[in-house]
């Protein structure tokens, strides 16, 4: 599966930089994230709770960043296991301009997934994809341009 997309975010780049970097703020934006912890500069584990079509599945595997251009660009890898679900891996390159309103972010995925869930039929995990991708930039994009509040 590969699918690519922009998205305009309003807030600086170096902003954006430090949240995509900031295992907290991945923890809150990504759609089901239940651990999200930091190893190294490079590398985080995480555990994510997905349901797709009829199959839902607890996945923890290891993500890493290579490439890295701070603040500018990286490339996100990783393979979560699902246990009897099967598994996700895949790797995305991301990349952040500076535009007049803000920061554009730009991504191309290429995801791969094997077990019960490559019998769903590509369809289905390819909308779901999408679907869980919009999701996490939404949440993310109201995250990082959210206005700072007053304790």
């Amino acid at each position: 599966m590969d699918m690519s997309g922009e998205y305009r975010i309003a807030a600086p780049r170096e902003a954006v930089w430090q949240a995509l970097n900031d295992p907290e703020v991945l923890r809150v934006c990504i759609p089901g994230c239940e651990e999200l912890t930091q190893a190294s500069e490079t590398e985080m584990t995480a555990v994510v709770v997905q349901k797709i079509g009829p199959v839902k599945a607890r996945f923890e595997g290891a993500v890493q960043l290579s490439n890295v251009i701070a603040p500018a660009s990286y490339t996100i890898s990783g393979e979560g296991k699902g246990g009897a679900a099967g598994f996700a891996k895949g790797g995305a390159d991301v990349a952040l301009d500076e535009v007049e309103d803000g920061t554009l972010l730009r991504y191309e995925v290429h995801a791969a997934v094997g077990g019960k869930l490559a019998r769903l039929g590509s369809r289905l995990i390819d909308s779901t994809a999408k679907k869980l991708a919009n999701q996490f930039f939404e949440n993310f994009h109201n995250h990082v341009s959210a206005p700072a509040q007053d304790g």
